[in-house]
């Protein structure tokens, strides 16, 4: 089967501020990694004996193992980014390998993996002729891959294609017979995958602040909304926010996101508040309500 070229980090944004990286087998991808991020942290595991001699000076952390079948030696949420093409074509379990990653990624991180398209014309053209190669395999198709990532715990999935055009009337042929083509799909033999922990406006919000801080952010809101010790949670809401230096769009946008009563929120907050932010919060909050 045709390989993969080498193209994934084409779905780093140029925003992309990673401090640790865990690359899966993908080892090629070291020099360009190091090259790009020259002060972050660079993790690999792969079952290439020889990687560790061969990246020597690129001051990577190699662990020696196959990830289909040992557990990741790594603490849960350390890495900005795990990398790897083709992570889950040859694997028994994809959506446990999914999910195992997604526990190594930290909230505010991502998964960057590619696919091979079982829709590609190269693939239905060796069913044709009675040929198949991929027995051990996993090929998927685009909506598959997207509900199987949705599934093992992220909640932002964008995806990129890597074409390979027929040389002849074959897709045309396909399409005559019934089959679909949606976005060129039928000339697409690779998709690339982003698939994120966080949606993007939260994915913000969790970069700004502790995990701690966010938490205890997080536990007054919602002891405000529900009417738990107000007096108590209000004033400790307002100690939180003059403590963590939190000001007005963060926190409209954090009480926006974590509430779902929001009007009861602010009725309480406003009436036990003598502060003038109470007022711009609400205000806030509803002004992004509008943006959307």
């Amino acid at each position: 089967m045709h390989d993969i070229p080498r193209v994934l980090l084409d779905f780093i944004a140029p925003d992309d501020q990673f401090q640790s990286i865990l690359v899966v087998d993908s080892v090629d991808y070291l020099p360009e990694l190091r090259q790009r991020f020259p002060n972050s942290n660079l993790h690999a595991v792969t079952a290439e004996d020889d990687a560790p001699a061969q990246f020597h000076d690129l001051n990577v952390d190699f662990r020696l193992l196959d990830y289909r079948q040992e557990r990741l030696p790594f603490d849960e949420e350390s890495f900005d980014a795990i990398i790897g093409d083709l992570t889950l074509e040859l694997v028994d379990n994809p959506q446990d390998i999914a999910a195992g990653f997604a526990a190594y990624i930290k909230q505010t991180g991502v998964w960057l993996t590619s696919f091979r398209n079982v829709r590609h014309w190269s693939v239905i053209e060796r069913l044709m002729h009675g040929h198949f190669g991929a027995i051990a395999s996993r090929l998927y198709a685009k909506a598959e891959f997207e509900r199987l990532c949705y599934a093992s715990f992220y909640k932002e999935v964008r995806m990129m294609p890597v074409e390979r055009r027929a040389k002849t009337d074959l897709v045309d042929r396909l399409i005559s017979v019934g089959f679909e083509n949606i976005n060129d799909d039928l000339q697409t033999e690779f998709w690339l995958v982003r698939a994120a922990r966080s949606v993007a406006e939260l994915a913000l919000l969790k970069s700004m602040y502790t995990v701690e801080i966010r938490a205890e952010l997080s536990k007054l809101i919602r002891r405000i909304e529900y009417g738990i010790e107000l007096e108590r949670s209000i004033n400790e809401f307002w100690s939180l926010y003059d403590r963590a230096g939190l000001f007005i769009d963060y926190a409209a946008q954090f009480i926006r996101m974590t509430t779902v009563h929001r009007e009861r929120f602010f009725r309480a907050l406003i009436s036990m508040s003598d502060r003038s932010e109470a007022r711009e919060l609400e205000q806030a909050a509803n002004d992004f309500e509008f943006d959307d």
